[in-house]
């Protein structure tokens, strides 16, 4: 079918859309003003005042790969052979980033003879004359690049630093400083969402770790305040609504508390509400196996690294029932857990890594995951992560093949959502069965084809029986007729480690490694079994298997199915 051509409203935004993103760019240019060393250039404090301590896992392996240079970061290895990496050809964009941002110095924590320091040492001097002052044509001076320098810097400069010289004491210190009067300069530009926060908990963090004013300390924690009333939503969600984006600010943010308390400092006044916020929300979140829900950019989670932040979480109680800022619904008795989408994008600005997954939904039964969407890739090439935002890697369903948000293509724009889904309603029930369910409809489709897609998830009590329907209705409410030409497409992604046996032409079984089994069912249309790629395994992409209910409207507007477990 013919997509039709884009509607006078739908100009119009975008119209909204260059011009804003022009006018940052501009605002950007006119803040920083000619960018030449001498702006910002400027005195160095003579020491560090405190380490903040990193939370992240260490690998020696890597500390001893990097040192007999080899560096194995965003999914590639890069084998120097004695030569800088700083002036050689990377392997992808992701791979620049890593190396840039410095995030892999926190491995060198395991280090402990003189010789691996000063080879440490040795590619920070190369980096200092390679990137140290140059802004063009590198990832290592974009706003969020450098603040995750900044803060790895900071947290790892007893490693850093340690046996060094004072020629390179000096450097290191005048190098920071310099990068800091830079973030400072272009933080107000930064692109929304949790880069412009990273940017704000850099400063923060370097007020108080470097010798400072008062009034310099209480400017970086207001302008942090404020960021964190924008971004953490008030039922602790993050802006993005990214599930991970919580756990990927708590490593920096708990640090960042506990060194204000440690040095004496007024606590900035957000920080800790937005910090005991997050923490529920994160949980909900949490399948009982202990990753976490993979929408809207989200990518798989070690139940360890989670951990890790969730071992400093005071707040310890029970995960909430849906997140209305957020726009999130759970569902959960006993080890099951159902987790559904039914929220748009907050904003065009804030959606550069939203998904068109809306409606779509993941089912985990204790330690496994059954149903999930497929993720977004750590590490691919651009083709891979827009293919991971499209619908139909979403347990959700499909119209004509068709994506219900509409991804930018534009170059100059980026990968936001510019059209498609506006509206989401949902609403929680209480079947007189004992069920949970929600009730969702999105208008993703109404405007290319005219019909809305509602479904409906009821959890019975017991956590035995998952009972689903999908239809599609015109704007009125009414069903689209027999005449209606359009196909719609159910899909369920099955998680890799769960096998498939057919039990008929309409029910599957699925296998959990420790027995547990679930079969899905359709007496509707027949259940196909069809290949299928699982974006976020921590290896990378990976073949998997997908479940799918083909219905064309004209014969059928709706399907019921459901997901039961064997006992």
């Amino acid at each position: 079918m013919q997509i039709s051509s884009p509607s006078s409203t739908d100009r119009r935004r975008l119209l909204y859309l260059y011009s804003h993103e022009a006018w940052r760019r501009v605002s950007h240019r006119l803040m920083l003003g000619r960018r030449t060393v001498l702006r910002f250039s400027g005195p160095a404090p003579d020491r560090l005042i405190v380490a903040p301590t990193d939370l992240r896992a260490v690998d020696p392996y890597v500390a001893e790969e990097i040192l007999d240079g080899r560096f194995p970061l965003a999914g590639r290895e890069l084998e120097t052979q004695g030569r800088s990496p700083f002036e050689m050809d990377l392997p992808s964009q992701a791979f620049a980033v890593s190396l840039h941002s410095f995030s892999w110095v926190r491995h060198m924590r395991t280090l402990t003879q003189d010789e691996d320091f000063a080879r440490l040492r040795t590619i920070f001097n190369d980096w200092f004359r390679t990137h140290g002052r140059r802004f063009a044509g590198s990832p290592s001076w974009e706003p969020e690049t450098l603040a995750r320098r900044v803060i790895a810097w900071l947290s790892h400069s007893p490693v850093i630093l340690k046996n060094a010289e004072r020629n390179f004491y000096r450097r290191f210190l005048k190098s920071l400083s310099f990068q800091l009067r830079y973030l400072r300069h272009i933080a107000d530009t930064a692109p929304e969402g949790q880069a412009r926060l990273r940017v704000r908990i850099a400063l923060a963090m370097a007020s108080i770790a470097m010798p400072a004013s008062l009034a310099a300390i209480r400017k970086a924690a207001r302008q942090l305040d404020h960021e964190l009333d924008r971004q953490i939503l008030p039922d602790g969600s993050h802006c993005s609504r990214n599930p991970r984006s919580a756990m990927d600010l708590l490593f920096d943010l708990l640090p960042l508390r506990q060194t204000y308390v440690n040095l004496g400092h007024d606590v900035p006044v957000r920080l800790i509400p937005c910090i005991d916020r997050m923490y529920p929300a994160l949980r909900f979140f949490r399948h009982r196996g202990g990753e976490l829900a993979l929408f809207n950019g989200a990518k798989t989670t070690l139940a360890s690294e989670l951990m890790s932040v969730l071992r400093y979480d005071e707040t310890a109680g029970a995960p909430f029932k849906a997140l209305p800022n957020g726009r999130y619904e759970r569902l959960a008795f006993e080890d099951v857990v159902v987790i559904m989408d039914v929220g748009a994008p907050l904003s065009a600005a804030l959606s550069r890594t939203a998904h068109a997954g809306c409606l779509s939904f993941e089912m985990s039964s204790g330690q496994h995951r059954f149903i999930i969407n497929s993720g977004a890739p750590a590490f691919a090439g651009e083709r891979y992560r827009q293919l991971a935002r499209s619908t139909a890697a979403h347990s959700t369903v499909t119209l004509n093949d068709h994506s219900s948000a509409r991804l930018s293509q534009s170059a100059f724009l980026g990968p936001i959502v510019t059209g498609g889904l506006a509206h989401v309603e949902s609403r929680r029930e209480q079947t007189s069965g004992g069920a949970d369910s929600v009730v969702a409809a999105h208008d993703g489709y109404l405007k290319l084809f005219g019909l809305k897609h509602e479904r409906d998830l009821a959890l019975h009590s017991g956590g035995a029986l998952l009972r689903g329907r999908d239809r599609f209705i015109r704007r009125r409410g009414e069903d689209p007729g027999s005449d209606c030409p359009h196909v719609a497409t159910a899909r369920f992604h099955v998680h890799p480690a769960i096998t498939l046996e057919r039990q008929g032409e309409n029910e599957v079984a699925l296998v959990a490694p420790d027995g547990d089994c679930w079969v899905f069912s359709c007496i509707d249309v027949p259940v196909e079994i069809e290949d299928d790629v699982f974006f976020a395994d921590p290896s990378g992409i990976r073949p998997s298997k997908q479940l799918t209910l083909t219905f064309a409207l004209a014969e059928t507007s709706e399907v019921q199915w459901t997901l039961e477990r064997e006992i």
